[in-house]
Parts: structure tokens; C-alpha cells; sequence
């Protein structure tokens, strides 16, 4: 299902489909009706007035998120209600804080921030505009990526119609350079401080300093809207959709094609069958570039569910399913991945200037069958650039490429040998003994 030549490539508007969902993506049904605030108005309420249990204060709001367990779908899964919590407890004793809504998705394989921006707008500035008023400010900022100029034009539309309708915030919008990093949380601060967008050391979290020492709450789009559903159904409404465990519903975005993206959402408790089809019966890179790999037949006996993957050791991650081509190799691809992320760093320390590029090598060498790389040499390298790092990006991708090794023992042992199974089974004719018609 996807090409290594396509590895870290964004995909452009035309080549991401959005399927309508139960909640978030309700408006994908309807062409165009979620870019219209009226429209939306319709089905969820003003923040300014309040949902079921009214306009909430901020102690209300992390009540409300904590009683539906609301991470963060940024990829590491953070709980909101912390990071809510944080910044209004700073907010207290700080300045006035900040909200930002991060659109900018550095993934290159998820394309949901994306599809939310095109198709529910308004819910995504919903829920920054609840937290707002629960927090007590008014200045809102949306950072966009450059190279999706479809993002920029959606939310530059509906913060105009807001603006007409008398919302009293202030939105400002900013562009981010392109780039892996480019939507981790402190490259977004740096952006939006007129730096270079690139991740720096931080001695406190951004929801207690941040954007000018200003207590931060920061989440991605997609959280945003989960924000904004939630203060618009209310806890019991909310709890509607997915499991008593994991209530709600979560934004996949799976690779369909060599160059198509497809955005779906799926309630939680779905199981993978339903979601991936027989795709569920073969291996996949789920959570995305800084992700696990799935066995064979893993996740066709699990759900969409953030504690049963990580009880099976996966992580649902940015909500990224990577399905490789039945002749692609995982460790081929896992080294294209690899390569790509050692030239997405920002490269200001040791781990990622260094450790990468080398870790990038010897997988690169492990691919290639060559008989010098070693097992040892890629072990020790994830080790060393692992915890080390200004930010997370040297530990995902020693995740990834550890996860490769733990996989795909037997097809690594191969490589080792100098032999590539899944190369030298594609080359073969293949066999009819046996077949069937069916």
C-alpha cells in the first residue's frame, strides 16, 4: 500500500480522501457545510453561550476531560486534562496564558489535521475557543503548514466569518516551515516566537512557559475539535460513541495507495478488521514514522484502542496505519523511514546530528543484505540516542527501527545471511499448486 519512493512525501489535497465519520467528520457527508459557521452553528452550539452544562470554567472542563480519559492525538498521548490543568493553576500565579491550536502535522503520512481543516473548521476553533474562555484570555493562535497552502485558506475563512459574527477573540494565524519536527510542541513555540521552527531544550512544560514565558496550552487539531465535541455533547453525550473505557471516537489516517491517503473515523473499540479489511491480516507501521510495527495477523485479533495496543506493545501513536505492498520488504522500509527521519532533525544535539545519520547507516546497510552490518551496532546505536535528545524525535525512531528488529527476527537473521525473503519470493513465478478460484 505504500511505496518507498513516496516515504516523506506530503500528500496534496487531491490525493487524500475523507470519509465521513459518526462525530468529527459528520460534515465530509455534505460537501462544503462544514466551512460554513452557520451551518455548523446548527448542530454545535456557540462556546460563548455553552453546551449542556453551559459555559464551562476551567475546573469544570478538566473535570470533563478527565471523565472521558481525553488525550492528546498529537501522537503521544497525552491527558488534556494534565495540560489543562497545568496551565490554569500558571495562569494563576503567571500571566495571562495562551492557547494555540497546532495544525502544523509534521507527519508526513497523516493527513487528519488536514481533513478537519477542510471539512470541520469550526469544531477545531470550537474547542480552542472553550478552553479560551475557560482559561480566562483571549488570544488564540492556529499554526499552519506552509506546504498544505488548503489549510491556510480554511481556517483563514472561518476565523473571517467568526470575526463577522462577533466573536470577540483574537485569532492569529501563522505559517511553519515544512518539516518532521516542525509540529513538535517547542518547534511551534520557536515559530511562533519568529525563530527558526525546530525544537529546543525546555526546562518546563509549554502549559506552564511557553510562547513568551507565558503558561501555553498547546494541543493539535484534532484534540481541539475532541475539545470542542465534548463541550458540545457533554460528558454523557460524548460517551455515546466507543467503549466505557475509552469513550469517543479517533481520526485514522491510512495509507491507501503509493500516493493516496485516506481519513476515516472509527469509534473506539472498532475492531482493526473493520477498519483495514484483509489489510488487517498482514504486517503494518502503526502510529506512524515514529510507531511500532504489527506483526502478521496482530491487529485482525485487536480494536482501535490506545491501552489494548499498548498492552499488545503497538502504539496507536498519531493515529498513522502504514500498510506496505506484499513485495516490499519491512526492513527496506523501515530503513527508507529511518533515512528520512536522520534528515528531519533539527540537528542541534549529539543524538540527532550523529546517532541518527549512523543509526539511518546501518539499517540502511542491514536492507541491503550486506553481510558487514550488525545486529549489535543497530541495538547500541537506538540505545545511545535514546533519552538523549533535546526532544523526542531520537527516541520514535529508535522505536521504530527496535520494533523492526523485534518483528521481523527471521527476515532480519536473513538479511544478516545476505539474504532478502520477501525480494527473492516476489522474484520467484508464482505457484499453482493448490489454487483455488475462490
Amino acid at each position: 500500500m505504500v511505496g518507498m519512493s513516496h516515504i516523506g512525501a506530503i500528500p496534496s489535497a487531491d490525493q487524500v480522501e475523507i470519509r465521513a465519520g459518526a462525530r468529527l467528520l459528520a460534515s465530509a457527508a455534505y460537501p462544503g457545510s462544514g466551512s460554513e459557521l452557520a451551518t455548523h452553528r446548527r448542530t454545535w452550539p456557540d462556546p460563548r453561550i455553552g453546551g449542556p452544562s453551559g459555559r464551562l470554567s476551567a475546573d469544570v472542563l478538566v473535570e470533563q476531560a478527565r471523565a472521558i480519559g481525553l488525550a492528546g492525538r498529537g501522537g503521544a498521548g497525552f491527558p488534556f486534562a494534565t495540560k489543562l490543568a497545568a496551565a490554569a493553576s500558571s495562569a494563576r500565579l503567571l500571566r495571562r496564558p495562551v492557547v494555540v491550536v497546532n495544525a502544523a502535522e509534521g507527519e508526513p503520512a497523516s493527513a487528519k489535521d488536514f481533513a478537519l481543516a477542510l471539512t470541520a473548521p469550526h469544531l477545531v476553533l470550537d474547542g480552542a475557543a472553550v478552553a479560551a474562555y475557560a482559561l480566562r484570555c483571549t488570544e488564540i493562535h492556529i499554526v499552519m503548514p506552509r506546504e498544505r497552502p488548503a489549510v491556510r485558506d480554511a481556517f483563514e475563512l472561518a476565523v473571517a466569518q467568526r470575526r463577522e459574527a462577533g466573536e470577540r477573540l483574537s485569532w492569529q494565524l501563522t505559517e511553519t516551515g515544512p518539516g518532521f519536527v516542525a509540529g513538535q510542541a517547542r518547534a511551534v513555540i520557536e515559530a511562533l516566537s519568529g525563530r527558526p521552527g525546530l525544537p529546543v531544550t525546555a526546562w518546563q512544560p509549554e502549559a506552564m512557559s511557553g510562547l513568551k514565558g507565558r503558561p501555553t496550552l498547546l494541543s493539535n487539531a484534532e484534540t481541539w475539535a475532541q475539545v470542542g465535541a465534548l463541550a458540545g455533547l457533554g460528558v454523557d453525550g460524548y460517551r455515546q460513541l466507543g467503549t466505557p473505557r475509552e469513550p469517543g471516537t479517533t481520526l485514522l489516517s491510512l495509507s491507501a495507495s503509493d500516493d493516496r491517503v485516506e481519513v476515516v473515523e472509527v469509534a473506539y473499540g472498532t475492531p482493526w478488521a473493520d477498519v483495514l479489511g484483509g489489510d488487517a491480516r498482514r504486517p503494518a507501521l502503526v502510529g506512524g514514522y515514529h510507531g511500532t510495527w504489527a506483526a502478521a495477523g496482530a491487529l485482525s485479533s485487536l480494536a482501535v484502542s490506545r491501552a489494548d495496543m499498548r498492552d499488545a506493545g503497538l502504539t496507536l501513536g498519531a493515529g498513522v496505519v502504514v500498510v506496505p505492498a506484499p513485495d516490499e520488504c519491512p526492513v527496506a522500509v523501515t530503513a527508507a523511514v529511518t533515512a528520512y527521519l536522520a534528515g528531519e532533525s533539527a540537528g542541534r544535539c549529539g543524538p540527532c546530528f550523529n546517532g541518527l545519520p549512523a543509526l539511518a547507516a546501518e539499517v540502511g546497510a542491514l536492507a541491503r543484505c550486506n553481510t558487514g552490518a550488525s545486529y549489535s551496532r543497530i541495538a547500541e546505536l537506538a540505545g545511545i540516542v535514546t533519552g538523549r535528545g533535546a526532544c523526542a524525535h531520537p527516541d520514535g525512531t529508535a522505536r521504530l527501527v527496535r520494533s523492526m528488529v523485534t518483528v521481523f527476527d527471521d527476515e532480519v537473521a536473513a538479511h544478516l545471511g545476505g539474504v532478502c525473503r520477501v525480494a527473492e519470493s516476489s522474484s520467484r513465478p508464482p505457484s499453482t499448486a493448490g489454487a483455488r478460484d475462490d
